[in-house]
C-alpha cells in the first residue's frame, strides 16, 4: 500500500494549491490544532510532575519513608532496635520520636496541634527540619529546659515569636484534692520553622524527646521509630522485609500508606487531565477527516485516472492515508518540539510574564508554591507523541477507503 509512488502522491496533494482555498485551511487548522494540543499536554502534564515531585519532597521532608512503634504501648528497647536497623544497608538513618495531641495556648489563644518529641542530635537524619529553620536552632532543644520548636503558622496564630511562652494542655488528667485537672506545662518558644505545607507550619510543634517522655508518662520508652531510606520507592518492598523479621507486637508502616490518598488523588488528577486534554488533540486529528473527504472529492477526476493507469483501490488508499499521516506527522512533531521547549522553560516563562503584566498567577500568601514548577518525563512525551500519531491514523482509514470505492466511469462521465 505504501510504496515510494503513492508517497509522492500524498505529498504532492499535501504540498498542491487545491482549487478550493478553504481545503488548505482546514488541512492547516488540524496541522495546527494537534500542535497545540500535544504542546499543552506535555506542559499541563509536566508541571504536574513537577508539583507532585514538590510536593513529595516537602512532605517527605518532615514525614519519615518508615515508622516503626508498637501496638498499645510506648517502644521500651528502641536503642536496641535502632542499632539492628542501622546495619542494614538500605537504611540511611533511624531518630526516634514521641508524639501526642495537645493544645497548645498564648495570649488568650488556643489551637490544637501535634506536639512531636525529637532527638536533636538524631532528628536531621530522617527529616530536612534543621534546614527549614527561620529562627534559633533545633540544638537548641535541651532535655529539662521545656522549649519548644513552632511552626510559622502556627507561631503567627498564637501571637508568639521567640522567647514567648505558651502552655501545652495534654489530654492526660492529674487527679488533685481539688479534683481532677489535665496536664498543663509552660513551654519556651526556642525556635520557628517554615517547611512550606500548611499542614506541618499550622499544625506540627517540636520539643526535645525527653520533655515529651515526661509530658506524655512514657517513661524510658518513646512512640516509636522513624527511619529514612536510600530510596524512598522502596519503602512498601522495605516495609514489608521489615514486618517479616520482627515480632508481631510491632507495627511496621511507610509514607505510602500515611498519605496514600493523597497521591492517589494527584495520580487520578493527573489522568483525567490526560483525557480532557487529549480530547483537544482528538477534535483536532479528527478535523482530518473533513480535509480529506473534500480533497477525495476534489480529486474525483485524478483518482479515476490514477485507476485507469491501474492503481488498485488499496493503493489509492494509501494515497490519501499518507496525506493525513503527513499532516498528523508535522502536528504531532512541531507539538512535541514546542511542549518539550515551553516544559523545559516554563519556570523563566512564567516569572518573565509576571513581572512585565505585573500580576502573580500563584501568591504565595494564598499558596505555598508559589512558583510553576516542571518536570519533563520522557515517557509522558513518547505516549502523547504516539497516541496523537494513532489518533491522526485512524482519522485517515474512512476517507482513504471511500477515495478507493471512486468509480473511474463515473468520476470522468462529464469531463
Amino acid at each position: 500500500m505504501f510504496t515510494p509512488l503513492e508517497f509522492l502522491i500524498g505529498l504532492r496533494y499535501t504540498r498542491a494549491k487545491q482549487r478550493s482555498g478553504f481545503i488548505s485551511f482546514i488541512s492547516m487548522t488540524s496541522m495546527f490544532g494537534i500542535a497545540l494540543g500535544v504542546m499543552a499536554l506535555i506542559t499541563v502534564l509536566s508541571v504536574m510532575n513537577g508539583f507532585e515531585a514538590q510536593l513529595r519532597e516537602r512532605i517527605l521532608g518532615m514525614a519519615s519513608h518508615v515508622t516503626i512503634s508498637e501496638y498499645n504501648s510506648a517502644l521500651k528497647d528502641w536503642p536496641k532496635l535502632a542499632g539492628k536497623l542501622k546495619n542494614k544497608e538500605e537504611i540511611l538513618g533511624v531518630a526516634p520520636f514521641v508524639r501526642g495531641e495537645v493544645m497548645l495556648s498564648a495570649n488568650q489563644r488556643v489551637s490544637g496541634s501535634l506536639l512531636r518529641g525529637v532527638l536533636p542530635d538524631t532528628e536531621g537524619q530522617v527529616s530536612d527540619i534543621e534546614t527549614k529553620m527561620q529562627q534559633g536552632q533545633l540544638t537548641d532543644l535541651k532535655a529539662g529546659e521545656f522549649g519548644v520548636v513552632l511552626g510559622s503558622e502556627l507561631a503567627r496564630f498564637l501571637g508568639v515569636g521567640l522567647g514567648g511562652k505558651v502552655t501545652v494542655i495534654t489530654p492526660k488528667i492529674t487527679p488533685t484534692p481539688a479534683g481532677i485537672l489535665p496536664r498543663l506545662k509552660r513551654f519556651k518558644v526556642i525556635g520557628i520553622f517554615e517547611v512550606g505545607m500548611y499542614e506541618y507550619d499550622r499544625n506540627l510543634a517540636l520539643i526535645h524527646i525527653r520533655d515529651g517522655a515526661k509530658l506524655f508518662q512514657l517513661g524510658d520508652g518513646v512512640t516509636g521509630l522513624r527511619i529514612k531510606l536510600d530510596d524512598m520507592f522502596r519503602a512498601p518492598w522495605v516495609t514489608r522485609d521489615l514486618a517479616r523479621n520482627l515480632t508481631a507486637n510491632y507495627r511496621v508502616s511507610d509514607w505510602t500508606m500515611e498519605h496514600s490518598n493523597f497521591f492517589k488523588a494527584i495520580k487520578t488528577e493527573k489522568r483525567v487531565m490526560f483525557i480532557i486534554l487529549m480530547l483537544i488533540v482528538a477534535v483536532a486529528a479528527f478535523n482530518i477527516v473533513s480535509t480529506l473527504v473534500m480533497v477525495v472529492t476534489d480529486k474525483r477526476s485524478e483518482i479515476a485516472i490514477l485507476r485507469t493507469l491501474g492503481f488498485t483501490p488499496s493503493r489509492v488508499m494509501g494515497v490519501f492515508m499518507i496525506q493525513g499521516m503527513i499532516i498528523g506527522i508535522v502536528g504531532t512533531f512541531s507539538g512535541v518540539v514546542l511542549g518539550v521547549l515551553l516544559a523545559l522553560n516554563v519556570e523563566t516563562i512564567v516569572p518573565a510574564i509576571e513581572h512585565f503584566f505585573q500580576v502573580q498567577f500563584l501568591p504565595a500568601d494564598v499558596y505555598y508554591i508559589s512558583d510553576l514548577p516542571s518536570k519533563l518525563v520522557l515517557s509522558d512525551v513518547v505516549t502523547i507523541a504516539t497516541y496523537s500519531f494513532l489518533l491522526s491514523l485512524i482519522s485517515t482509514v474512512y476517507p482513504a477507503w471511500q477515495g478507493s470505492r471512486v468509480n473511474p466511469a463515473e468520476a470522468l462521465r462529464y469531463e
